[in-house]
């Protein structure tokens, strides 16, 4: 079941990726572009990393939906690409969440029913990356609980962290706020999965750091 389920999941993304693709190189040829355009490399370079990324925020349909509005709206704003340069990723990643404000909704529900529920194969594979020191299959439902409890802006910077795999400096650029901020929504975010996953039974040792240990 969960094999057919991944595969389901894999097939929508390939199909919703090449659909996605052949509608930017129709827009492409409309006003002139190239086929060597910066934008096809960028989209085949990332697609899959924001599809994943989304996937494990709202799940695999959301995820769908909100891949193909990050690189429309990266297609729409393509003259920044040359701009971008190799902060061409955090700009991705800053636009999908954006678009994810609008879906917190979507996302509690999914982090809530994992958290009673301890199923959801998609989500598992990324709360070892929130916390690499504790048992996934054990605490991630407490992690779950945790994350769908913070504030907004913190969970955020905690999973550009832990699930983009972002710098402090590239989430500063995708977000568009100081490092400084970066690092202290960081350090609460951390504060508060680590008081909840005490309270569960799965206390965290002192100075473990919560989503990873790479800073700026």
């Amino acid at each position: 079941m969960l094999a057919r389920t991944h595969m389901t999941a894999s097939g929508r993304c390939s199909a919703e990726a090449t659909t996605l693709k052949e509608r930017t190189l129709i827009l492409h040829r409309a006003d002139g572009s190239s086929d060597r355009d910066p934008f096809a490399a960028l989209f085949d370079s990332h697609f899959a990393e924001i599809h994943r990324y989304l996937s494990r925020r709202v799940g695999p349909d959301g995820a769908n939906e909100l891949a193909s509005e990050v690189f429309l709206i990266a297609f729409e704003r393509r003259d920044r690409l040359d701009r971008a340069g190799d902060r061409a990723r955090p700009w991705l990643f800053g636009i999908a969440s954006n678009l994810l404000l609008h879906h917190w909704r979507s996302e509690r529900r999914q982090l809530l029913a994992y958290a009673r529920t301890g199923v959801d194969p998609i989500i598992l594979d990324g709360m070892q990356a929130v916390d690499a020191r504790v048992d996934a299959q054990g605490a991630g439902p407490a992690i779950a609980a945790a994350l769908a409890h913070l504030a907004s802006k913190d969970r955020e910077v905690l999973l550009l962290l832990a699930w983009a795999d972002l710098s402090y400096e590239e989430i500063a650029r995708a977000l568009d706020i100081p490092i400084g901020t970066v690092r202290s929504r960081l350090s609460r975010a951390r504060r508060q999965v680590r008081e909840r996953l005490g309270a569960s039974g799965n206390p965290v040792e002192e100075g473990t750091r919560l989503g990873g240990d790479h800073d700026g």
